[in-house]
């Protein structure tokens, strides 16, 4: 048992290196736009130029990820993206020009688009393997590492604004991160494509048995992209509207307090601030909510609290009830995609590999979708539509077959766990 109980640990902390390696990461080079800004005297459009580009190649690895999880594994496809992301860094730097900066940004996202399903593989399989909760505090240590790389820059920014010193600093970190992912992460073995149809079939005989009756027929089988099962197309629509929530609410909480209630400069930046603390807190005491209640009811009662709290917070109106709707979002939502990436890494590769894509693509729209309703009929409208996403999802999540977690590491042995995740 204390065999079990080091070995767990083990993993746990290696695969949160790799959470909070993706977050140091992103947070590292897009906290240096103004400096990439200055460098490549770019207007805002071209800043945001440069960020959909690494939204855009994010959202096209979902072909080449499915295919690249089942031929290499997890643990390989984790270790290679990761190091082209420490690449990228000294990319920023060298690039002599913005169309050649426009192309290190797209291959981040791909690099993204990558790590992001191989940790979530890895963090699903870690559950299944030891049949223990660990998924939502592995999504606090990616917010963690979002903020240690906030606070470097800031530190480095007090000694030399040079960009190159900085991101040598940040790559010197993630090295470090990626060693000590390296010591822990589950091993696995490439899958041939004979032992992948078979797995993707048991696994969509086992979604019958959960969701309770006849198996979901499978999807037809087909070369090139596999369609997506019932199940899986309610998983990507609950992760697509979760991070629309997720992402509107941190780039329009400000403008809100600001704009709409009239909140002083001192108060506005506190939106930011509640939604980020409320998560992070929540995150760290989830799984155990999650081995106590169940995948499901999480997600259902964390996603109403989340959309009837903002929504009573824009009907009363004020700095108080906009806060407290706030820590509402934080806290309901921060399950939310931890839990689908379990349930998605259940349905095999391609069911991961899309919902991942999905949530880029929220994260990408929503914040623009928010703007174009708040341009066309005011910015409280636009945030009764983040409200109404977060309602979204808790319908969506009584359409999924949640998995149920074993009391006791699965016997399955770990290779074929992590083919299945």
């Amino acid at each position: 048992m204390l065999r079990v109980r080091d070995d767990f640990l083990r993993a746990h902390l290696a695969i949160a290196a790799l959470f909070c390696f993706l977050g140091f990461q992103y947070a590292t080079w897009v906290s240096r736009l103004p400096s990439l800004k200055t460098s490549f005297e770019l207007s805002d459009g071209r800043i945001g130029l440069l960020l959909m580009a690494s939204g855009i190649g994010a959202a096209a690895s979902f072909p080449l990820v499915a295919t690249m999880m089942k031929r290499y594994g997890s643990r390989t496809l984790a270790t290679v993206s990761a190091i082209v992301l420490g690449l990228v860094l000294a990319g920023f730097t060298l690039a002599p020009n913005f169309p050649v900066l426009l192309l290190v940004a797209a291959l981040d996202g791909v690099a993204v688009g990558f790590l992001n399903v191989a940790m979530n593989a890895q963090g699903a399989a870690l559950e299944v393997r030891f049949g223990r909760t660990a998924m939502s505090r592995l999504h606090a240590t990616f917010s963690a590492g979002l903020g240690l790389a906030a606070l470097l820059a800031s530190g480095v920014n007090i000694v030399t604004t040079t960009l190159s010193a900085h991101f040598a600093i940040a790559a010197a970190v993630l090295a470090l991160l990626l060693l000590l992912a390296r010591t822990g992460m589950l091993a696995d073995e490439p899958q041939s494509a004979a032992a992948a149809e078979k797995a993707e079939e048991r696994t969509d005989d086992q979604t019958g048995d959960q969701a309770g009756g006849a198996a979901e027929p499978a999807p037809p089988k087909r070369r090139g992209i596999p369609l997506p099962s019932r199940i899986t197309i309610w998983m990507g629509v609950a992760m697509v509207f979760g991070t629309i929530t997720e992402g509107a609410m941190n780039d329009w909480s400000a403008l809100y307090l600001k704009n709409v209630v009239h909140a002083s400069p001192q108060l506005a930046p506190l939106g930011i601030a509640v939604i980020s603390v409320m998560m992070v807190v929540a995150r760290l005491f989830a799984d155990g909510w999650r081995t106590r209640f169940g995948d499901g009811p999480i997600v259902r009662v964390g996603s109403t609290v989340a959309g009837l709290g903002l929504a009573l917070a824009l009907l009363v109106g004020g700095v108080v009830p906009a806060l407290i709707g706030f820590a509402c979002v934080g806290l309901g939502i921060a399950a939310v995609t931890p839990c689908v990436y379990v349930a998605a890494a259940r349905q095999g590769s391609d069911a991961l590999a899309l919902v991942a894509a999905t949530g880029t693509t929220g994260l990408l729209a929503g914040p623009a979708v928010i703007g174009f309703v708040a341009n066309a009929t005011g910015l409280a409208w636009g945030m009764g539509v983040v409200a109404a996403s977060a309602l979204v999802v808790a319908l969506c999540s009584t359409r999924i077959a949640w998995p149920a977690l074993d009391t006791a590491p699965a016997p399955t042995a770990p290779d074929a766990v992590l083919h299945e995740a």
